[in-house]
């Protein structure tokens, strides 16, 4: 595999975690540090932070990519602790790119995620995902891939500061059996966040993919993209829980191909339940 810009620029946030990864010292009990008031709600790269006991996350995302718009509902549920967590993802689409006129619900997503690591003064946070993959959608009309599949997710997060956080990914995506064939994929993120106030943060996302699909003719045909994403997320502390509104403008540059400039909309629900 051939390391491109958008490798270097996507594992930049990783090198840079490792780099400085001791943070100054803080109490564990309690933590006034202004990086702590919005801590998982990303819109590209997954944050490594399960959901508290007794706390339960309503996550919507809408995309606008290459004429193309995308929408995920997940619901994450903690396990009875913040060890292991379950949730699902429900994705919708509306392909109106190179002639297309199709909308519906793609595959939905079974995700297991346990917290490996708690964060702390000198340990990130750590906690890789298992995702099985329904083949909900329809094949025919490009919402599904047709075959069960699985992803392993890897993220990991940490404050490095009073303000700073870094997140990173590496993961896989792989389908059992496309027209014959397994198609496997991979991808590298990172996101710098730096917060402002507690409840005002901005955001840099990044995620170089690359991908396979087997294409109508039956052959397996690869595609490599990188997409950076410079954002803004905002909370609003309620007695009923935290709403967290974000919104990115995520620039996706694949081979060959001019940079598409698109939109992503974020908006999420934290509340107790019981």
């Amino acid at each position: 595999m051939i390391l491109n810009i958008g490798t270097i620029v996507a594992a930049a946030p990783i090198a840079v975690g490792l780099a400085i990864l001791p943070a100054p010292g803080w109490s564990d009990d309690k933590d006034s540090r202004l990086a702590t008031g919005i801590q998982d709600n990303l819109c590209l790269v997954e944050e490594a932070y399960n959901q508290e006991a007794g706390v339960v996350q309503h996550i919507n995302c809408l995309q606008r990519q290459e004429g193309d718009w995308f929408y995920n509902f997940t619901q994450e549920w903690p396990l009875g602790s913040q060890t292991n967590q379950f949730s699902y993802t429900l994705p919708y689409a509306w392909l109106r790119s190179e002639g297309q006129l199709e909308e519906g619900l793609g595959d939905i997503m079974l995700n297991y995620r346990r917290q490996v690591l708690y964060e702390g003064r000198n340990t990130p946070a750590f906690a890789p995902r298992l995702s099985l993959i329904l083949p909900t959608g329809d094949e025919e009309t490009g919402l599904g891939s047709g075959s069960l599949g699985y992803e392993v997710l890897l993220p990991v997060s940490k404050i490095v500061s009073n303000r700073i956080t870094l997140h990173a990914n590496v993961g896989m995506t792989s389908y059992f059996d496309v027209q014959g064939h397994q198609p496997t994929s991979y991808l590298l993120g990172g996101a710098f966040i730096y917060a402002l106030t507690r409840d005002f943060n901005l955001m840099v996302e990044s995620l170089g993919a690359w991908e396979e699909s087997v294409a109508d003719a039956g052959f397996v045909q690869r595609e490599t993209s990188f997409t950076v994403s410079p954002g803004a997320r905002y909370a609003v502390n309620l007695s009923a829980g935290q709403v967290v509104l974000a919104a990115g403008a995520p620039i996706q540059m694949m081979d060959g191909s001019e940079p598409d400039y698109g939109v992503f909309l974020y908006l999420s629900f934290e509340h107790r339940f019981k």
